[in-house]
Order: C-alpha cells, then structure tokens, then sequence
C-alpha cells in the first residue's frame, strides 16, 4: 500500500477532532508508522515513547506473569489509541502493547499526547470517552476468562477482530490465538476444529476466513455485546459514521 493514500481520519478519534482547531495544530505531528505482525509497541515497567493512533492495524493488550504465561486484556483498532498511560498521568504501563493484525497507523511522542490532553477541549473529551469503552472491554474481558468456556472465549476474539478489519478474514497461528487468550495451543486447536467443523469459519495455514458470522454471534456469550454496545455509543458521540 503507497504511503500517500493514507489519512490519519481513517482513526475515528483523529477523524472526529475538529479541522480548524485541533486537527490543525495535531495531524502535522503525527507519524505515519508500518506496523508488522508481532511488533511491541511498549513493555511492562518500560518508558512509554510513542501513543500509536491504528488505522489499518490492530494492537493488542496483554499481561505478563511471571512465569512466562500471557493473557489478552483488551484489543485495539482504529476507533481507539495505544498508550493511555500517557495521559492519566504515568510513565509506564503494567501491560505490554503487541500488533495482533498488521497494517499502518499513527505515532505521537508521548509529550505531546499529554500536551493535547491537558490543553482541554474536544481532544480531551474524545480521549476520557475512549478511556471510558477501553476500561469497558478490559473488565468484560476478566469475566469472560473467569466464567465462560473456551469456544465462547475464542468466538469473542473472533467477532472483536473482524469488527475491526475490513475483511471477513485474519493472520493468526494458533499458538499467537493461545498466548492472547492465556490457553494452551492444543485447547485453540481445537475450538478452532469445532467451528471449523460446524461451517462457520475455515482455518489453514494461520489464515482464518469467517464463513458463517452469524452461526459465530449465535454461540458467543454476551460478553461481546457488552463490548460492541461500548463501541458503538463510543462512535455515536465521536459522530463518526
């Protein structure tokens, strides 16, 4: 994809900043980055730098233990921002930001996020409503680890990614599915086998293609709708379409 074809509105934070105001003095500070497969964006206990602004790309959140085990607590796309952190005031995060899907997106040095937060008006408003879905997810996501079963979990996942893509597929080994949710590879092998084998999704190679998002809505656990409820009265109030 050429470089010149990209826009920071294709971030729905970035698109509902206002032209002659905030977006004037902010989009010249963005940096359009390629952001690959698997990239860190920031580790536990480490500077965060850089918030990253997702267009094409999706990140994901994850916390470490300290036996080496890792467990998704939220994911990121275009309708949100990578580093918070920055903006409530710490340094450094407990989580660690890896890219889920590659793609492109926006980087900011993390000054000038907070530059833009403590200015006020509507770049602050936007960033404490996005906060406010983010937490959202996080919290739903604890329960569902805690209370529902793995195919639920996996559809969750699922149905979370591709409201973020633009495509009815993704780039996924199993073993990258197994350390977002905090599972073993063989229980993701086989979830993925049981939808498989139900029609609704095929899964060769690391390339999941959706073939049945319906059968999908129909299995998952309400998690999802809490989240997705969170997502679009985010987008209704950013006025974004």
């Amino acid at each position: 994809m050429k470089l010149f074809s990209h826009d920071p509105r294709e971030n729905y934070l970035l698109a509902a900043l206002p032209s002659n105001t905030e977006a004037e003095w902010l989009f010249p500070q963005l940096q359009l980055v390629e952001m690959p497969l698997g990239m860190t964006l920031y580790e536990p206990g480490r500077p965060i730098m850089y918030a990253y602004f997702p267009t094409t790309t999706i990140v994901s959140l994850l916390y470490l233990t300290e036996e080496g085990g890792s467990a998704e607590i939220a994911i990121i796309g275009n309708e949100g921002v990578a580093g918070i952190d920055l903006f409530l005031g710490g340094q450094s995060t407990t989580s660690q930001a890896v890219v889920q899907r590659a793609g492109y997106g926006y980087r900011l040095r993390g000054e000038r996020l907070v530059t833009a937060f403590t200015r006020g008006g509507p770049m602050q408003r936007l960033l404490l409503r996005y906060t406010q879905a983010l937490l959202t997810q996080m919290a739903q996501t604890v329960v569902c680890n805690r209370h529902h079963s793995l195919d639920q979990q996996f559809c969750r996942w699922l149905l979370l990614s591709l409201d973020r893509l633009p495509r009815n597929q993704l780039q996924m080994t199993q073993q990258l599915i197994a350390n977002m949710l905090g599972v073993r590879r063989e229980g993701v092998s086989v979830a993925a086998k049981k939808l498989q084998d139900a029609g609704l999704i095929r899964y060769h190679r690391g390339k999941i293609v959706i073939l049945d998002r319906p059968g999908l809505e129909a299995r998952v656990c309400e998690c999802y709708s809490v989240v997705k409820q969170a997502t679009e009265h985010l987008m209704n109030d950013l006025c974004v379409p």
